[in-house]
């Protein structure tokens, strides 16, 4: 897999009504690693994710990926529909893509048995927990081989111990496959975890406030016991709260 380069030269977004999300940005994804975006609530991270993923157009600036990248979103949702079953939604990407049935069948349990779902396949999403419904949303996000992937806070509205557990998952994921990722979250504890680069945003319009190098290799559930992930954690909780100013 060729690794994705992302490069983002002045970039602004300013919507319909004068809201100005992002300002002047500049911002590197290296290739094969993960960046997380950490800032306020409301400050531009997604809008930063959508700008990347062709979702919206920057109002000004560039925006470069090299090679052609592919992309797979996972969401704050699953957003699995719901008269399909587990299989048929996350085979849904190679359908639309016009690939024949049996490419989608099999490539579809390959995905499931990475996520460990393949006894699910059959099923309804309304079958599933929450953190089962996550899993085919990841599954579905890793169907096309994605070399450059976008997570918008998609654990959030799990429970912190299946959330734990699918931080770990992902991580195991995307460093076998040497894939570039951007992960928007709002929990510090899962961008040092998961993230190679913790990029710290101010208030709306978003800005870069500062960027931590995490000096980790392979992340296991033991990690998050040492004082330097501690000390990490406790460091960039302080940066969000001196950006923040009054409205902390």
């Amino acid at each position: 897999m060729t690794d994705v380069q992302v490069r983002l030269r002045d970039v602004e977004k300013v919507f319909p009504g004068g809201v100005k999300a992002v300002a002047a940005m500049d911002l590197d994804l290296a290739p094969g690693r993960v960046t997380a975006l950490l800032g306020p609530t409301g400050c531009g991270k997604s809008t930063l994710l959508r700008l990347i993923g062709g979702v919206e157009l920057p109002t000004a600036g560039s925006i470069e990926i090299e090679p052609a990248p592919r992309i797979g979103f996972c969401f704050q949702e699953p957003r699995l529909l719901p008269w399909r079953n587990v299989r048929r939604n996350v085979a849904l990407p190679l359908e639309l893509a016009q690939a024949s049935s049996e490419v989608c069948r099999r490539e579809a349990d390959r995905r499931l048995k990475m996520v460990g779902l393949s006894d699910a396949a059959e099923f309804l999403p309304a079958a599933l927990s929450g953190g089962m419904r996550m899993r085919a949303a990841v599954a579905r996000a890793f169907i096309a081989d994605p070399n450059l992937l976008l997570l918008d806070e998609p654990f959030a509205a799990l429970d912190e111990v299946t959330r734990l557990r699918l931080d770990e998952e992902v991580a195991a994921l995307v460093r076998e496959r040497s894939i570039t990722v951007l992960l928007v979250t709002h929990s510090i504890a899962e961008a040092v975890f998961l993230a190679d680069e913790v990029v710290v945003l101010s208030p709306r319009p978003a800005r870069i406030l500062k960027r931590f190098d995490i000096p980790f290799g392979e992340r296991h559930a033991p990690l998050r016991g040492r004082e330097e992930f501690g000390r990490l954690q406790s460091e960039i909780y302080e940066v969000l709260l001196a950006g923040m100013g009054d409205e902390a």
